[in-house]
């Protein structure tokens, strides 16, 4: 092995955060500053030294929320990483590289069925890696499901971490809808994640994409980068939002029918809203994560020959395909990244709490 760093150095949840049984406010865990020793690598792994590692909403549920991880704090969280490989497999040595955020063991069953992104026995950094994740100085993984990064040109390194969950998610969840060219799109909430899933979408063959959100600067935006309609759902209910839409419909000759709505914010209103759009033969593609329970009449499944699917972050086969929309600029990524120092940790995590950010935060090392 070359290039073995004296420990890794990383930021370390040491208390989960949850929720207050009584007011239901959230509780933050606890951050601290520790130094690990490097492990033993075996034939097949390798010690990436992370250039920035993305803040997701999921890790503010780990922190904030008391969603479990399946390793048990202490642990380093963070899975949107990108780095260089400085030890380990010989092969992988000097090249820059993206960890996959869900890494499939290769064996099982839903391994074999192409359905390894929720594979049962799955590695993910900064949940069921051990006690590795992304926001640390350096971090073991197995090679085999690392993507190379190749001519990213002056794209910076860190800012390509996002590609490892922010925009290989929207990917797969475009697979699991069968999106097909000239499919029309619905998609919901354009923040982190949402900001790519409008524009795979588009860049994918989609034949009319409309965006929805509450934060209008972010509308105007996606209608530069793929949407061809954007709806400010802010003060309304689901019945006025479905009004607008059909008057879209009404006005381009779009169908009622057939639509591929993607539901990204993982919150109440955005999940409600969804659900009302569901219409005949259409599909709801659930994205985002919340907490929430939603009430809906099932039989209007059956009524519409319609379909509700659930979607879990993204086979690694996937990510060569990704960073290429990336690097060939058919999916821009520098105007939705921000990069700030590690240290600042603590106070991201309650900022993006408080508010989710325009663009999404990568954190890069500064120990």
């Amino acid at each position: 092995m070359s290039g073995l760093p004296e420990s890794i150095k990383t930021w370390q949840m040491v208390e989960p955060g949850g929720k207050d049984r009584e007011t239901g406010e959230s509780r933050p865990g606890k951050l601290e500053l520790k130094e690990i020793p490097v492990p033993e690598l075996g034939p097949d792994e390798v010690l990436v030294e992370v250039a920035g590692c993305g803040v997701c909403h999921t890790d503010l549920g780990y922190f904030f929320d008391g969603v479990p991880t399946v390793s048990k704090p202490p642990l380093t969280l963070g899975h949107e990483i990108s780095g260089t490989v400085v030890a380990g497999n010989s092969s992988w040595i000097g090249k820059e590289v993206l960890i996959p955020a869900v890494m499939p063991c290769r064996r099982c069953l839903l391994c074999k069925t192409r359905r390894g992104n929720r594979c049962l026995d799955q590695k993910m950094p900064g949940n069921s890696l051990g006690i590795y994740g992304g926001f640390a100085s350096h971090i073991p993984v197995p090679a085999i499901d690392l993507c190379e990064i190749k001519n990213r040109g002056d794209i910076p390194l860190e800012n390509l971490a996002v590609v490892a969950d922010a925009a290989t998610t929207p990917f797969q969840a475009t697979r699991r809808a069968s999106l097909e060219p000239g499919d029309n799109v619905i998609v919901i909430g354009v923040g982190g994640v949402g900001q790519y899933m409008v524009q795979e979408a588009k860049a994918l063959g989609a034949g009319t994409v409309v965006a929805v959100d509450i934060v209008e600067d972010r509308l105007r935006k996606m209608l530069s980068y793929g949407a061809d309609f954007v709806i400010n759902a802010t003060g309304k209910s689901p019945k006025e939002i479905s009004g607008q839409l059909k008057e879209i419909r009404k006005a381009n000759g779009l169908p009622g029918f057939g639509w591929k709505i993607f539901e990204v914010t993982g919150t109440r209103p955005g999940q409600e809203l969804g659900l009302a759009l569901l219409s005949f033969t259409s599909k709801l593609i659930i994205v985002g994560f919340g907490l929430q329970k939603v009430e809906y009449s099932i039989s209007r499944l059956m009524a519409f020959d319609a379909e509700i699917i659930g979607t879990w972050g993204c086979l690694p086969e996937y990510y060569p395909q990704v960073l290429q929309m990336v690097l060939s600029g058919r999916v821009a990524l520098e105007p939705f990244v921000q990069t700030r120092p590690m240290s600042t940790i603590e106070e991201t995590f309650h900022e993006a709490h408080e508010r989710p950010p325009e663009k999404r935060i990568v954190l890069t090392p500064d120990f």
